[in-house]
Order: structure tokens, then sequence, then C-alpha cells
């Protein structure tokens, strides 16, 4: 059996999460996020969510890109951009994350790796916030 990493994303910073993740997953492990809606993304509020909001109006509706608007999708995206997944590796790497919202019951009594942000972060947004912005 391979090894399962369980990640805790309550007020993780997003950034240091999904490359620890993305580094992880090349190593061939499988990796589960949970409470994906309360990892962070840090900076000024506003023109973050100006940032997502922008990239959602780019392209056309019929052919893309295509840029999601729930939480575990926009990590799910952000993950993708750290790893080759238009290659073997990648794609076999993206294929073991698996993202969810809450915490699953079958992963309630299971040890988890918690980030946490730093104190003295004080500029940022959470993912269940933005996907209500966008």
């Amino acid at each position: 059996m391979k090894e399962k990493i369980i990640i805790d994303a309550t007020n993780a910073v997003l950034g240091r999460v999904l490359s620890y993740i993305a580094k992880q997953s090349l190593l061939g492990k499988e990796i589960v996020i949970l409470n994906t809606e309360k990892a962070v993304i840090v900076g000024n509020e506003q023109n973050t969510i100006q940032k997502y909001k922008q990239r959602t109006r780019r392209g056309s509706v019929s052919k893309g890109p295509f840029f999601p608007s729930t939480p575990e999708r926009i990590a799910k995206r952000a993950v993708r951009g750290m790893l080759e997944y238009k290659k073997a590796r990648g794609r076999e790497a993206f294929k073991k994350i698996k993202f969810y919202n809450s915490i699953p019951k079958e992963f309630e009594k299971s040890e988890k790796i918690k980030f946490e942000k730093k104190k003295s972060i004080k500029k940022f947004i959470s993912l269940e916030r933005l996907s209500k912005f966008i």
C-alpha cells in the first residue's frame, strides 16, 4: 500500500501547502486535503478578489480557459499549475491528490498534518470567502 498523507488546511497559507503537496505527490504518495475552504491566500483582500475575477473573465464561454469558483476546485487548479500535468509523471501525481471542503467520516479519526499561518500575517482572505465573490 502506498503512503497516504492527510493534511488539514485550516488557517494554512494556500501556496505553502500546495507546494508541499506537489512535491510529495511527485514522490508517489497519495494525498488528501481536508477543510480546503478554510485555507487562506495572503495579501490584500480586495486585490486578491479583483485578480481572481479578472481570471474568470478571460477567454470565451465555449473555449475557455475555464476557471473554477468553488474552494476545492480553486486549490486543485493551483496545484495543477505546480505540476507538469501534460506529461505522464505530472498526470499520475495529479491523480493522487484529493480535496475535500469538510472532513469525511473516513478521515475523522486519522492523524492529520496541520499547517498554521504565522500570527504576524494580517492581510489574507479564506478560499471560502473568495469563492463567494467570484
